[in-house]
Protein backbone atom coordinates (compact mmCIF):
# COMPACT_ATOMS: atom_id res chain seq x y z
CA UNK A 1 0.00 0.00 0.00
CA UNK A 2 2.86 2.35 0.86
CA UNK A 3 4.47 1.72 -2.54
CA UNK A 4 1.21 2.50 -4.36
CA UNK A 5 0.80 5.70 -2.32
CA UNK A 6 4.33 6.88 -3.10
CA UNK A 7 3.94 6.04 -6.82
CA UNK A 8 0.61 7.88 -6.94
CA UNK A 9 2.09 11.01 -5.37
CA UNK A 10 5.12 10.97 -7.68
CA UNK A 11 3.03 10.44 -10.83
CA UNK A 12 0.56 13.13 -9.73
CA UNK A 13 3.38 15.65 -9.30
CA UNK A 14 4.91 14.60 -12.65
CA UNK A 15 1.62 14.94 -14.56
CA UNK A 16 0.81 18.33 -13.00
CA UNK A 17 4.31 19.52 -13.88
CA UNK A 18 3.98 18.13 -17.43
CA UNK A 19 0.63 19.83 -18.08
CA UNK A 20 1.97 23.09 -16.70
CA UNK A 21 4.98 22.79 -18.99
CA UNK A 22 2.72 22.22 -22.00
CA UNK A 23 0.55 25.18 -21.02
CA UNK A 24 -2.68 23.28 -21.57
CA UNK A 25 -6.11 24.77 -21.12
CA UNK A 26 -9.06 23.12 -19.43
CA UNK A 27 -10.13 19.82 -20.98
CA UNK A 28 -13.21 21.27 -22.73
CA UNK A 29 -10.98 23.68 -24.70
CA UNK A 30 -8.26 21.27 -25.82
CA UNK A 31 -7.25 20.98 -29.45
CA UNK A 32 -7.32 17.44 -30.96
CA UNK A 33 -3.56 16.94 -30.53
CA UNK A 34 -3.71 18.22 -26.95
CA UNK A 35 -6.59 15.91 -26.10
CA UNK A 36 -4.67 12.91 -27.48
CA UNK A 37 -1.64 13.90 -25.40
CA UNK A 38 -3.75 14.19 -22.24
CA UNK A 39 -5.42 10.81 -22.82
CA UNK A 40 -2.08 9.08 -23.48
CA UNK A 41 -0.52 10.53 -20.33
CA UNK A 42 -3.48 9.47 -18.20
CA UNK A 43 -3.40 5.92 -19.62
CA UNK A 44 0.33 5.55 -19.03
CA UNK A 45 -0.04 6.82 -15.47
CA UNK A 46 -2.90 4.36 -14.86
CA UNK A 47 -0.81 1.40 -16.04
CA UNK A 48 2.05 2.42 -13.78
CA UNK A 49 -0.32 2.63 -10.79
CA UNK A 50 -2.18 -0.61 -11.42
CA UNK A 51 0.90 -2.81 -11.59
CA UNK A 52 3.26 -2.11 -8.71
CA UNK A 53 5.73 -4.65 -10.11
CA UNK A 54 6.32 -2.41 -13.14
CA UNK A 55 9.43 -0.21 -12.70
CA UNK A 56 8.59 3.44 -12.08
CA UNK A 57 10.72 4.48 -15.04
CA UNK A 58 8.36 2.56 -17.35
CA UNK A 59 5.76 5.21 -16.54
CA UNK A 60 7.98 8.27 -16.11
CA UNK A 61 10.01 7.97 -19.35
CA UNK A 62 7.00 7.66 -21.74
CA UNK A 63 5.24 10.59 -20.05
CA UNK A 64 8.32 12.79 -20.40
CA UNK A 65 8.71 11.67 -24.03
CA UNK A 66 5.11 12.64 -24.81
CA UNK A 67 5.61 16.02 -23.14
CA UNK A 68 8.76 16.64 -25.19
CA UNK A 69 6.96 15.65 -28.41
CA UNK A 70 4.07 17.96 -27.57
CA UNK A 71 6.42 20.90 -26.88
CA UNK A 72 8.28 20.25 -30.16
CA UNK A 73 5.02 19.98 -32.11
CA UNK A 74 3.74 23.19 -30.51
CA UNK A 75 6.92 24.96 -31.65
CA UNK A 76 6.47 23.66 -35.21
CA UNK A 77 2.81 24.72 -35.26
CA UNK A 78 3.81 28.18 -34.01
CA UNK A 79 6.18 28.58 -36.94
CA UNK A 80 4.15 26.91 -39.69
CA UNK A 81 0.56 27.86 -40.47
CA UNK A 82 0.23 24.89 -42.83
CA UNK A 83 1.16 22.39 -40.10
CA UNK A 84 -1.17 24.19 -37.68
CA UNK A 85 -4.00 23.90 -40.19
CA UNK A 86 -3.36 20.17 -40.75
CA UNK A 87 -3.14 19.33 -37.03
CA UNK A 88 -5.79 21.66 -35.57
CA UNK A 89 -7.91 22.56 -38.59
CA UNK A 90 -9.55 25.97 -39.08
CA UNK A 91 -12.70 27.62 -37.69
CA UNK A 92 -15.78 27.03 -39.86
CA UNK A 93 -18.73 29.40 -40.33
CA UNK A 94 -22.04 27.54 -40.10
CA UNK A 95 -24.41 30.55 -39.95
CA UNK A 96 -23.81 33.83 -41.79
CA UNK A 97 -26.28 36.70 -42.11
CA UNK A 98 -28.84 34.44 -40.43
CA UNK A 99 -28.51 31.73 -43.12
CA UNK A 100 -27.50 28.20 -42.05
CA UNK A 101 -24.79 26.62 -44.19
CA UNK A 102 -26.19 23.08 -44.32
CA UNK A 103 -23.31 21.81 -46.48
CA UNK A 104 -20.80 22.98 -43.87
CA UNK A 105 -22.78 21.30 -41.11
CA UNK A 106 -22.67 18.06 -43.10
CA UNK A 107 -18.90 18.37 -43.65
CA UNK A 108 -18.42 18.87 -39.91
CA UNK A 109 -20.80 15.97 -39.13
CA UNK A 110 -22.68 18.40 -36.93
CA UNK A 111 -26.44 18.03 -36.52
CA UNK A 112 -28.98 20.78 -35.92
CA UNK A 113 -29.46 19.23 -32.46
CA UNK A 114 -25.76 19.91 -31.73
CA UNK A 115 -26.22 23.53 -32.81
CA UNK A 116 -29.39 23.92 -30.75
CA UNK A 117 -27.69 22.49 -27.66
CA UNK A 118 -24.75 24.88 -28.08
CA UNK A 119 -27.22 27.75 -28.45
CA UNK A 120 -29.00 26.85 -25.21
CA UNK A 121 -25.67 26.72 -23.40
CA UNK A 122 -25.19 30.37 -24.38
CA UNK A 123 -28.73 31.37 -23.45
CA UNK A 124 -30.11 31.44 -27.01
CA UNK A 125 -33.40 29.58 -27.62
CA UNK A 126 -34.52 30.92 -31.00
CA UNK A 127 -32.32 30.02 -33.98
CA UNK A 128 -33.94 32.80 -36.03
CA UNK A 129 -32.22 35.28 -33.72
CA UNK A 130 -28.75 34.03 -34.68
CA UNK A 131 -26.87 36.34 -37.04
CA UNK A 132 -23.54 34.50 -37.10
CA UNK A 133 -22.15 31.23 -35.77
CA UNK A 134 -18.69 29.71 -36.04
CA UNK A 135 -17.34 26.32 -35.03
CA UNK A 136 -13.92 26.76 -33.41
CA UNK A 137 -11.08 24.27 -33.87
CA UNK A 138 -11.78 22.84 -30.40
CA UNK A 139 -15.38 22.08 -31.38
CA UNK A 140 -17.00 24.93 -29.46
CA UNK A 141 -19.67 26.94 -31.31
CA UNK A 142 -19.79 30.71 -30.77
CA UNK A 143 -22.83 32.79 -31.72
CA UNK A 144 -23.62 36.41 -32.51
CA UNK A 145 -27.27 37.37 -32.03
CA UNK A 146 -29.21 39.68 -34.30
CA UNK A 147 -30.01 43.22 -33.16
CA UNK A 148 -30.95 46.48 -34.83
CA UNK A 149 -27.55 46.93 -36.44
CA UNK A 150 -25.97 43.49 -36.29
CA UNK A 151 -23.23 42.67 -38.78
CA UNK A 152 -20.99 39.69 -39.15
CA UNK A 153 -17.86 40.15 -37.01
CA UNK A 154 -14.50 40.91 -38.66
CA UNK A 155 -12.57 38.00 -40.15
CA UNK A 156 -8.82 37.43 -40.01
CA UNK A 157 -7.35 38.40 -43.38
CA UNK A 158 -3.62 38.07 -42.62
CA UNK A 159 -2.05 36.05 -39.83
CA UNK A 160 1.66 35.56 -39.25
CA UNK A 161 2.49 37.37 -42.48
CA UNK A 162 0.35 35.14 -44.72
CA UNK A 163 -3.02 35.82 -46.33
CA UNK A 164 -5.85 33.75 -44.83
CA UNK A 165 -8.00 32.97 -47.86
CA UNK A 166 -10.77 31.57 -45.68
CA UNK A 167 -11.28 35.05 -44.22
CA UNK A 168 -11.28 36.64 -47.67
CA UNK A 169 -13.92 34.17 -48.84
CA UNK A 170 -16.23 34.93 -45.90
CA UNK A 171 -15.93 38.72 -46.23
CA UNK A 172 -16.05 38.70 -50.03
CA UNK A 173 -12.85 40.74 -50.24
CA UNK A 174 -10.03 40.01 -52.66
CA UNK A 175 -6.23 39.86 -52.52
CA UNK A 176 -6.11 43.00 -54.66
CA UNK A 177 -8.00 44.86 -51.94
CA UNK A 178 -5.54 43.56 -49.32
CA UNK A 179 -2.50 44.73 -51.30
CA UNK A 180 -4.06 48.14 -51.86
CA UNK A 181 -4.76 48.59 -48.12
CA UNK A 182 -1.21 47.50 -47.24
CA UNK A 183 0.22 49.92 -49.82
CA UNK A 184 -1.80 52.78 -48.32
CA UNK A 185 -0.58 51.86 -44.83
CA UNK A 186 3.03 51.46 -45.98
CA UNK A 187 3.12 47.84 -44.87
CA UNK A 188 4.16 44.59 -46.54
CA UNK A 189 2.31 41.31 -46.20
CA UNK A 190 5.29 39.68 -44.47
CA UNK A 191 5.52 42.52 -41.92
CA UNK A 192 1.90 42.15 -40.76
CA UNK A 193 1.30 39.98 -37.70
CA UNK A 194 -2.49 40.27 -37.85
CA UNK A 195 -4.97 41.96 -40.14
CA UNK A 196 -8.74 41.71 -39.80
CA UNK A 197 -11.61 43.25 -41.75
CA UNK A 198 -15.38 43.10 -41.95
CA UNK A 199 -17.49 42.71 -45.08
CA UNK A 200 -17.56 46.51 -45.47
CA UNK A 201 -13.78 46.50 -45.86
CA UNK A 202 -12.89 48.20 -42.57
CA UNK A 203 -9.38 46.92 -41.75
CA UNK A 204 -7.46 46.62 -38.49
CA UNK A 205 -3.72 46.01 -38.88
CA UNK A 206 -1.29 44.84 -36.21
CA UNK A 207 2.33 45.06 -37.46
CA UNK A 208 4.75 42.29 -36.63
CA UNK A 209 7.12 42.97 -33.74
CA UNK A 210 10.36 44.33 -35.19
CA UNK A 211 12.48 41.65 -33.53
CA UNK A 212 10.20 38.89 -34.83
CA UNK A 213 10.14 40.52 -38.26
CA UNK A 214 13.94 40.41 -38.42
CA UNK A 215 13.91 36.76 -37.35
CA UNK A 216 11.40 35.79 -40.03
CA UNK A 217 13.39 37.59 -42.70
CA UNK A 218 16.54 35.85 -41.53
CA UNK A 219 14.83 32.44 -41.70
CA UNK A 220 13.63 33.11 -45.27
CA UNK A 221 17.18 33.94 -46.33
Amino acid sequence: MLIITIRTILLYILIVFSLRLMGKKQLGELQPSELVTTIMISNIATLALEDSSTPMLMGVVPILMIVCLDVIMSGIMLKSRKVRKIISGTPKVIISNGIIDQAQLKNLRCTIDDVAEAMREQGIFDISRVQYAIVETNGKINFLQKDSGAKNPPEIIIKDGEIAREGLAVTGLGEGWVREILREQGEKESSVFLMSADSDGNPVIVPRDKKEDKKSKGEKK
